[in-house]
């Protein structure tokens, strides 16, 4: 039997059964990826020898009478994860060399729950695009076509799952790095409620791997189903052992409910700001299909959701705030001045990402106050609904494009050119708030390529977009490899 696609819950029952040993996943696992992944560019980093000496040790484990969640089981990791021994680049040239002394606290999570570790997955430069290549390890093909991005930033480990090189991964979520990947890939990922999974050691080298609380990014897991998103959220979920995990402990509440006809859904499938894609839309209109034939209640409106377009602004200068961190002074004044001379009354997603490049101390207090409104909305809106069901990103995986200057960059939906970081305003929609977001595959283009949809649910009930998507997952055929689809 081919070991390398069933799932982590599947591999693990092999396991446990004695129908398969890990050194043997391992083995088949390892040999998949010398097979193929000279095409698709996901391992950066292999490693290889300890991932088999981990094996054999899980063997061990098992044969002295020993549980653990995910022992024996292959998985990657996200290459922007410090793993003691590896380097950790971020794609950043000056930082080929740097290879940190100790693990991530989620590399940590993983090995305590018996995970083996293959290696690590590609990346963007600096973690900063939709697409993921770097001057170090080159790009990441899409596993579907390998003319077209796995997305990014995460775009190494989807691609990885895709292809079978390991039945689970983690990554992280600022921009929709891991939603959108899973959405170009055709798997499944879970943005968790912020602050709900501790991120240290993944942190932008050389700096120091400090317990630090993030305001936006949030790290998560990837798998090709969604039973598999929740048995490893649970092994990644709590708090840092540094800080509050001093003083508590994690319990998730569970889903709201367990049968979909109890579901209360919002289905969105038109932005404001930006057009929907034809595949996409029929993406979401499958789910919503599906929902309803599975007796969910499904709305398309909502006077209590957030104002969208509000939400997508307030984002995109949060966004820009931070990239600007390490530009020369030179290019920050410049920015300020191009800034000055908007006109008031342009609330374009252009001059957003301007205003917030620039974005002063003052400005940033009077934006978080109008976060923390929409928050409250959010908690308005989920005593009437349970989830939102939307888009990830306009269209499905688009081809390569590595032109240096991003803003200069275009995406285009059906047939029209859009400024390319137009396309992050559906993931800003959970990730401004907080809010945990399900990516689930839905359907294919025209072409054949995978699209996903995202299942929006309430701060730190993140148990009921999970358990959401594992009831939707037979309705909607869940993962499928490239290859077996004619890929």
């Amino acid at each position: 039997m081919d070991w390398n696609l069933p799932t982590a819950g599947q591999q693990a029952a092999a396991l446990r059964a004695g129908e398969v040993t890990s050194e043997e996943l391992t083995d088949e696992a390892i040999a998949r990826i010398e097979r193929h992944d000279d095409a698709i560019n996901a391992i950066c980093v292999p490693d290889f020898d300890r991932a088999r000496a981990a094996a054999r040790g899980a063997d061990r484990a098992r044969a002295r009478g020993e549980e653990r969640p995910l022992l024996g089981i292959p998985v990657t990791v996200k290459e922007s994860y410090d793993i003691a021994g590896l380097p950790t680049t971020w794609g950043m040239p000056p930082y080929r060399d740097f290879v940190p002394a100790e693990d991530a606290v989620q590399v940590s999570r993983l090995r305590a729950a018996g995970a083996v570790v293959l290696g690590k997955t590609n990346v963007p430069l600096g973690l900063q695009d939709v697409q993921t290549f770097n001057d170090i390890y080159g790009t990441t093909n899409n596993p579907w076509d390998h003319r077209r991005t796995s997305g990014g930033s995460s775009g190494g480990s989807a691609a990885a799952l895709a292809s079978g090189f390991g039945a689970l991964s983690i990554g992280s979520d600022l921009a929709g790095s891991l939603r959108t990947p899973a959405h170009f890939c055709g798997i499944y990922a879970h943005k968790p409620t912020l602050g709900l999974a501790a991120s240290r050691g993944m942190v932008v080298p050389p700096g120091p791997a400090l317990p630090v609380e993030q305001d936006f990014a949030v790290v998560g897991p990837m798998a090709r189903t969604a039973r598999d998103l929740t048995l490893l959220l649970d092994v990644m979920a709590g708090p840092d052992p540094l800080t509050h995990g001093r003083a508590y402990h994690l319990t998730l509440p569970p889903a709201r409910h367990e049968r979909l006809r109890d579901f209360r859904v919002l289905v969105l499938d038109e932005h404001p700001l930006v057009p929907t894609g034809s595949a996409v839309r029929a993406g979401v209109h499958r789910v919503a299909d599906a929902l309803a034939d599975g007796g969910a209640r499904v709305e398309r409106y909502s006077p209590l959701l957030p104002d969208l377009a509000e939400a997508a602004v307030l984002y995109t200068k949060f966004l820009f705030s931070g990239s600007v961190a390490r530009f020369p002074i030179e290019t920050y004044e410049q920015l300020q001045a191009r800034a000055a001379g908007l006109s008031p009354d342009d609330e374009s997603l252009d001059a957003a990402r301007l205003r917030g490049m620039v974005l002063s101390h003052r400005d940033f207090i009077g934006l978080n106050n109008s976060r923390e409104l929409h928050r409250h909305g959010w908690r308005q809106f989920f005593t009437e609904f349970d989830a939102v069901v939307c888009p990830i990103t306009p269209t499905p995986a688009f081809p390569h494009d590595h032109t240096p200057d991003l803003m200069k960059r275009r995406i285009d939906i059906d047939g029209a050119d859009h400024p390319y970081f137009d396309q992050l305003v559906w993931a800003g929609l959970a990730t401004m708030p907080g809010l945990p977001a399900t990516a689930v595959p839905a359907s294919r283009s025209p072409e054949g390529l995978p699209v996903g949809v995202q299942l929006i649910g309430p701060m730190h009930e993140d148990r009921t977009p999970l358990r959401l998507a594992e009831l939707l997952e037979p309705r909607i055929g869940g993962f499928r490899a490239p290859q077996e689809a004619g890929g």
